[in-house]
């Protein structure tokens, strides 16, 4: 559980309503703009298979985010 907190410290905070709408615009709004980063990276011929990767990372990571918001708002996490 300390590893998740350390991986995830915005979606630990979402204990009530205002936390979690913080922690799922935190995410998305990581998710918005590294996707459109990693996006106009991944056209480069030679490197862009690894920013492509980088990408999926990437949603996974804010993905998790988001349900681990959530299941802490509902107190299944603690």
């Amino acid at each position: 559980m300390d590893m998740i907190k350390k991986l995830f410290p915005h979606a630990m905070q979402a204990k009530d309503v205002k936390g979690l709408i913080i922690a799922i615009l935190i995410y998305a709004v990581v998710h918005l703009v590294g996707g459109l980063v990693l996006g106009l990276l991944d056209n480069i011929p030679l490197v862009g298979f690894v920013f492509g990767v980088l990408g999926w990372v990437l949603s996974i990571y804010c993905a998790v985010g988001i349900i681990l918001a959530i299941l802490v708002f509902f107190n299944i996490l603690k």
